[in-house]
């Protein structure tokens, strides 16, 4: 496809932003290309289950073949009167779109987009939007624009229900009133890839919404210089909107606010500390928190993965599914003990890790967690699943402490962790010899990691199996571990 063609994809980057377009058509090497594989994968399955509710199409083969082969293959499958197409393929005026689900019902088209996602959001509209503008603008009729997308209310019973796991939502209004639009950002969009000069488009609000763009390490740091970790977008919970007036204002680094007043309690506190090189304590306000712990103290992380398209019974889609958990038993007389759990890949995973959960942590033990509402939720699911663990599970929920709070509420911060309270951002900042920590493990470094890893560990060799879980179990240790060491920390300085 040349440079003067538009696509779907291609539509929506460019109302997004013209030069991330441009960037797309003519500097691509600058985007990032990262792309997470899961994601189309993730998108692949939700696509293929969604035409099953369409049964009996015929498919326009997406390998292979040139997109005029395509476009003639839809006109004839449309001309022989078949009731479903999938990758339905047109063109109209160097713009190329293909339909998930073509539907052709005595003679009118209904369009179905497809989404991996649980709701419906604008820039799917925009999406089903250039494909009518195409359809249409060739001179067939359509009846009905739908976006079909996964109810996150359904829960898989003993099969999977199709008509119920899928939300098909009527767009048509919305999109027959956007067409004069359509055509005005058509005409803009295809004057951008028209010109050999990259935009002169300044970064702002637009760079995050509706996601965040794949350019953002060219515009940001290469051409502008926006330092990683103390530019005012760092700032601890500051509107996107806040921080771009800064930054047009010519206020690039936290250290040259001269305003501290016009930010909150918190934000003041980071941005003092920015500016001094000094962290901040509150040594009452850490006492506090350190009172409401009592010993044996059991720090306990969960990893989880997610299923769109749920395989066991009880699940939603994308309901996040316990897999493995470490635990760090402190009986505060300065002696650990080290608990695990990681689940055999393939079969649901939950009871034997809620088994494992009870016999570890006794009932009204006090419990410590990292970002507590995560852990929180984790047990809630699991006893509404398990009535038999429930009263276990419940009191162990109730007696979950939060050690987030005092970094998240800026109790103390250290200019490092750049208004971050994640632990990956606050260990290093507070613990130095544990800098590297993260890094130097062997090839799981992060939660998305380990989800992503375990989500394929079944179709791996033994040996692979065998590598991945030796480092699953290493990486959810040192979770717990980094937060023993915070926990001394906040000890330290609160005396």
């Amino acid at each position: 496809m040349n440079n003067k063609f538009l696509s779907k994809s291609l539509y929506v980057r460019g109302l997004q932003c013209p030069k991330s377009l441009w960037l797309k058509k003519y500097k691509r090497d600058v985007l990032d290309q990262n792309t997470d594989p899961a994601v189309f994968e993730t998108g692949n399955i939700v696509g293929e289950l969604a035409c099953e509710l369409f049964g009996g199409g015929k498919r326009i083969k997406f390998d292979g073949g040139s997109f005029d082969e395509k476009i003639v293959q839809t006109e004839n499958f449309i001309k022989n009167g078949e009731k479903a197409i999938y990758e339905a393929t047109f063109c109209f005026d160097e713009i190329l779109v293909m339909v998930d689900i073509l539907q052709v019902v005595d003679g009118k088209l209904i369009i179905n987009e497809v989404k991996s996602s649980t709701s419906l959001s604008d820039v799917y509209v925009d999406d089903a939007s250039i494909q009518y503008y195409v359809i249409s603008s060739l001179g067939y009729e359509v009846e009905r624009i739908n976006v079909i997308y996964l109810n996150n209310q359904y829960i898989r019973g003993e099969k999977l229900e199709l008509d119920k796991l899928f939300t098909v939502n009527d767009v048509t209004d919305q999109i027959l009133s956007m067409q004069s639009k359509v055509a005005e950002n058509i005409k803009k969009l295809k004057e951008t890839i028209n010109d050999d000069v990259e935009p002169n488009l300044d970064i702002g609000v637009h760079c995050f919404k509706p996601y965040e763009c794949d350019g953002m390490n060219y515009c940001w740091c290469e051409q502008r210089k926006i330092p990683d970790g103390t530019s005012v977008f760092n700032i601890a919970k500051i509107n996107k909107k806040k921080a771009t007036k800064l930054y047009q204002s010519g206020i690039v680094n936290i250290a040259d606010i001269k305003d501290i007043d016009a930010f909150n309690a918190n934000q003041q506190i980071q941005i003092k500390a920015q500016i001094n090189g000094e962290e901040f304590v509150d040594k009452e306000a850490i006492r506090e928190f350190l009172d409401t712990l009592s010993y044996p103290l059991y720090h306990l992380d969960f990893e989880t993965f997610q299923q769109a398209v749920p395989e066991f019974i009880g699940l939603r889609p994308y309901e996040q599914i316990p897999f493995q958990f470490s635990i760090h038993k402190d009986d505060g007389k300065g002696n650990l003990e080290h608990f695990e759990f990681l689940a055999e890949a393939g079969a649901d995973p939950r009871y034997e890790l809620a088994l494992n959960l009870i016999k570890f942590i006794p009932q009204d033990a006090c419990v410590l967690a990292y970002h507590a509402s995560f852990e929180k939720g984790v047990i809630q699911n699991l006893a509404a699943l398990f009535p038999q663990f429930s009263s276990h599970l419940m009191s162990m929920h109730s007696n979950i402490k939060d050690l987030e709070i005092p970094f998240a509420k800026k109790f103390y911060y250290h200019p490092k962790m750049h208004g971050s309270s994640s632990i990956k951002k606050v260990l290093p900042a507070i613990v130095p010899s544990f800098k590297d920590a993260y890094t130097n493990l062997n090839l799981i470094h992060n939660g998305g990691e380990a989800m992503g890893e375990y989500a394929k560990l079944k179709g791996k060799t033994r040996g692979e199996q065998d590598a991945i879980r030796k480092a699953l179990l290493a990486y959810c240790k040192l979770d717990t571990l980094a937060m023993v060491k915070v926990l001394e920390k906040l000890r330290e300085v609160a005396h």
